[in-house]
């Protein structure tokens, strides 16, 4: 029963469409409007206002031939269609086609597609129109988008764009295209490395040098004057913006001829080891062969270094030190390679001075200087510690003297250092009183850091107060320069903060802040606080301010230094004479502070005296 009238219903439903389908149409009140011819590149009635692209992706004479060739073969192919109107041939020359920032006649073209000038592109080929399927898909979907729209016709392949059935093919072509230039671009990449690691670096064009007929860098005899007087000024103490001028001033020309010096272009030939004789390769690599977008070399591709490749111009150890002098001037350094200097005596003795705008100092370069003045016993051996007790005094054996950290420290002697900068307690800037400027000393063997006034003139001074109405008040001292070498030598984490509780040392009139690393705190903020527990179901931890006061694990069970040996370490200081109280011994230079003989001050100054002919300069306190 149920079929049936399913089976009736359905013969209703097709009677209906079948009525509906054969409808009669009403001639007097019905128009039928064809809809208007497509373009079609095929259809020679239609008249076409036409460009042709051309390119070609290098300089060379061959391709250059070829270019001219297809221009003229092109203008004739338009000139073969009667209702063609050849409106311009747009051509690149020695440019990629991965690219479209550098294809000026390219773009030119499309902004006169949108300006109504062309309906219709020939081109040789689909690799010729671009090699970067994302930038030739977009483009010729933007011209068939353009009213009217603007149809591309490639030669080779025999596709015209505004065709239906072309963008499945046109899709594939382009990425076959691109696939090409990938490979090109790989094959490039492994000559390119072959040669460089196998003793045949590039040496391009370069100012102060020509080449021989083998393509070896000789040193150009006209040239080779300017290039030693920019090293020998910037040594001197002159800046690249100071050396530019005087250039210009010489009249002296650059590469191109022009005498038009910049800062930057001075800094250019500082920067380059070819002036010292050497090579190094692949300092730039391309780091996508579509936008051609190149980096600098940090170890991400394997490089090379020529010593002794070429006549040099300047010594390689005056290279090496201009380049430490262009690293640290962004820490305001003066201008001057700096001498490490080590105290020698005194209380400070083995305390070497940091220099607070040069990073050029590492490491090992102030535990050298530190155990210069040290006795030949290993720091590592520690002597038998003997301690005797009176009769009747009480043996303080098991008690501590506490730390300082665990009282009340805002008026105390304290430091704060993190990874920006170092800032002394009101305590310290209180005993400092007028005087603003301190000298930063660190003895990298015991683990202590130290402060001590200092005048205007010291090289290595840094500020550290400032004047508020009547008040000094702490000023944070930047330790970008020596930041990573200092937090290295203590063992620290550059995420935290760290603040130590110092002693005052004074005699006489002397007087220095001394901190102790070991009784150091770490500062950390409360979201980096974590717990080796993976089952522990502590609830976030809340820091009654905006820092967690954290100590060392391994002086957790402690409250301090034993007794005795903090009595020891005091009476140490009573029994000290005169002469080892002294607390402002000038350090003395560290021999061989940079391991570099750099060309003597006076030959500077006479190489640049002649050179300058007589020329005054101004603003330079380094200068003639």
């Amino acid at each position: 029963m149920i079929n049936t009238e399913k089976r009736e219903e359905n013969i209703r439903q097709k009677r209906k469409i079948h009525k509906r389908v054969n409808v009669k149409i009403d001639p007097e009140n019905y128009r039928y409007i064809p809809e208007k011819k497509r373009v079609d590149y095929y259809d020679d009635e239609t008249p076409h206002q036409v460009a042709v692209y051309d390119r070609v992706s290098t300089d060379d004479i061959r391709q250059t031939t070829s270019f001219e060739l297809q221009k003229k073969y092109y203008e004739e192919f338009v000139r073969r269609h009667p209702n063609w109107t050849l409106v311009k041939v747009y051509a690149d020359e020695g440019i990629s086609g991965t690219s479209m920032q550098r294809r000026e006649e390219f773009n030119r073209m499309i902004a006169d597609c949108k300006a109504g000038l062309i309906d219709l592109i020939i081109t040789k080929s689909v690799s010729r129109f671009a090699r970067n399927v994302r930038d030739f898909i977009g483009v010729v979907r933007d011209l068939a988008d353009l009213n009217p729209s603007v149809g591309v016709f490639f030669e080779s392949e025999c596709i015209f764009s505004l065709n239906d059935d072309s963008q499945m093919a046109l899709t594939f072509q382009a990425t076959m295209a691109e696939e090409e230039s990938h490979t090109r671009s790989r094959s490039m990449e492994a000559s390119l490395r072959m040669r460089l690691d196998n003793g045949l670096p590039l040496t391009p064009k370069l100012y102060g040098y020509t080449h021989d007929i083998e393509g070896n860098l000789i040193v150009h005899p006209d040239e080779a004057p300017t290039v030693k007087l920019i090293f020998y000024m910037y040594l001197y103490g002159y800046s690249s913006k100071q050396i530019a001028e005087t250039l210009f001033k010489l009249e002296r020309k650059r590469y191109y001829g022009t005498i038009n010096w910049t800062a930057n272009g001075v800094t250019a030939i500082l920067r380059n080891e070819r002036h010292c004789g050497a090579v190094l390769t692949r300092k730039t690599f391309t780091i996508d062969y579509r936008t051609h977008r190149k980096r600098k070399n940090n170890g991400e591709r394997p490089q090379s270094w020529y010593y002794n490749h070429h006549e040099p111009i300047v010594s390689h150890e005056d290279f090496i030190a201009v380049q430490h002098l262009i690293n640290n001037a962004k820490y305001k350094n003066g201008g001057v390679l700096p001498e490490l200097r080590v105290i020698d005596s005194g209380l400070l003795k083995g305390y070497v001075v940091l220099n607070p705008r040069w990073s050029g100092f590492k490491e090992n370069d102030y535990l050298d200087a530190a155990y210069s003045v040290r006795s030949n016993e290993s720091s590592d051996e520690a002597a038998e510690e003997l301690f005797s007790v009176e009769s009747g005094s009480f043996d303080m054996r098991g008690f501590e003297v506490a730390r300082s950290e665990l009282f009340d420290i805002s008026n105390r002697y304290s430091v704060t250092v993190s990874a920006e900068n170092i800032v002394f307690s009101r305590g310290c800037i209180h005993r400092f009183g007028d005087c603003s400027f301190a000298e930063i000393l660190i003895n990298p063997i015991d683990g202590k850091l130290a402060i001590r006034p200092t005048q205007e003139t010291n090289r290595s001074k840094v500020i550290i107060s400032r004047k508020d109405r009547h008040l000094r008040i702490p000023r944070s001292v930047p330790c970008s320069a020596f930041r990573e070498t200092l937090f290295k030598l203590f063992g620290w984490n550059t995420a935290y903060k760290y603040r130590t509780i110092g002693t005052l040392l004074e005699s006489g009139n002397e007087f220095a802040c001394v901190f102790d690393i070991s009784d150091t705190e770490a500062l950390i903020k409360p979201y980096m606080y974590q717990t080796d527990d993976q089952n522990d179901e502590m609830a976030p931890f809340k820091a009654p301010g905006n820092y967690i006061r954290c100590i060392n694990e391994k002086k957790s069970g402690e409250f301090g230094k034993q007794y005795y040996y903090a009595e020891r370490s005091y009476s140490a200081l009573q029994n000290q004479s005169e002469e080892e109280w002294k607390l402002y011994i000038d350090g003395r230079i560290v021999d061989g502070s940079l391991k570099l003989k750099v060309t003597d001050f006076s030959i500077l100054r006479a190489f640049i005296d002649s050179e300058l002919q007589g020329l005054e300069m101004e603003g330079n306190e380094y200068g003639t």
